[in-house]
């Protein structure tokens, strides 16, 4: 969406960094709450000072005692063999595995995950996670618990920023994107009792000071059925928090009920 379309949809003042940070405190964005975000910045209509205020809104509702996370995933860092969006003549895959730049936590930029993690992740005092493919960035107290040890198989469970997030009993905010964006229903795939397939992926890495293409083990991820899932959680669990946040629409949850729900659905259902 170009600005001047962002400018026409934008109903009355524009969002500043006070306003955000009282429609978030309104929606119930708590101090001391460990906080994994899914943003849009369109979606919130003008902002005065675009993903930066959005930041330092999210950060004032935290206080100094909460913790931020946001996706920091690099598809792009992957085997080009299964890229479709858009794929690459198979001609040109061994020398993209022989000469892609290695995954690097400071350089290596977001794809996929909007304008707010990608500006999330060079502010002073993020940490980000390993993976080369689906790393996460936090910042606050609790954020070397959450990107430490991030495995490189399955990316997205028990050994993963996600996982920390269940056990920190965290909370899940969805800034003006639908479940399809939560990958916390990730974690619920790896931990539910259906049949999955096991796909295999790679990426270039650094290890032992030079550049490696590194093989990894994954799930064959489906979110078709997460918008339902979200949906019938909302309404039986009755915690999920709906709101707005500037113009965009808002829910805020709890991590581990979602993905406990979750699991008990894709059993049933899948």
């Amino acid at each position: 969406m170009s600005d001047a379309e962002v400018v026409r949809r934008t109903k009355g003042y524009p969002a500043t960094v006070r306003s955000l940070t009282a429609d978030l405190e309104a929606l119930g964005v708590a101090p001391g709450m460990t906080l994994l975000v899914h943003s849009s910045l369109t979606s919130l209509g003008w902002v005065c000072g675009g993903a930066v205020a959005v930041i330092l809104a999210l950060e004032n509702a935290l206080g100094l005692e909460g913790t931020l996370v946001m996706p920091a995933h690099s598809g792009d860092l992957s085997d080009p063999a299964g890229w479709s969006n858009p794929p690459v003549p198979s001609s040109w895959w061994p020398v993209i595995r022989q000469t892609m730049p290695a995954f690097d936590a400071d350089l290596t930029p977001t794809r996929g995950v909007g304008l707010i993690p990608e500006c999330f992740r060079k502010q002073k005092g993020v940490l980000r996670s390993s993976h080369p493919s689906v790393s996460f960035a936090a910042r606050g107290p609790c954020a070397a618990q959450v990107v430490a040890d991030h495995g490189l198989d399955f990316g997205l469970g028990e050994n993963s920023p996600l996982a920390r997030l269940y056990d920190l009993e965290g909370w899940v905010l969805l800034l003006g994107v639908g479940y399809e964006s939560n990958t916390s229903l990730h974690l619920a795939e790896y931990r539910a009792d259906f049949r999955r397939r096991t796909i295999e992926s790679g990426a270039p890495v650094r290890l032992d000071g030079r550049r490696q293409w590194v093989v990894y083990q994954d799930v064959d991820f489906d979110e078709s059925d997460f918008s339902v899932i979200g949906e019938r959680f909302g309404a039986e669990s009755g915690r999920v928090r709906l709101g707005r946040v500037a113009g965009a629409a808002a829910q805020l949850m709890p991590q581990r009920p979602l993905v406990d729900y979750a699991v008990k659905w894709m059993e049933a259902n899948r």
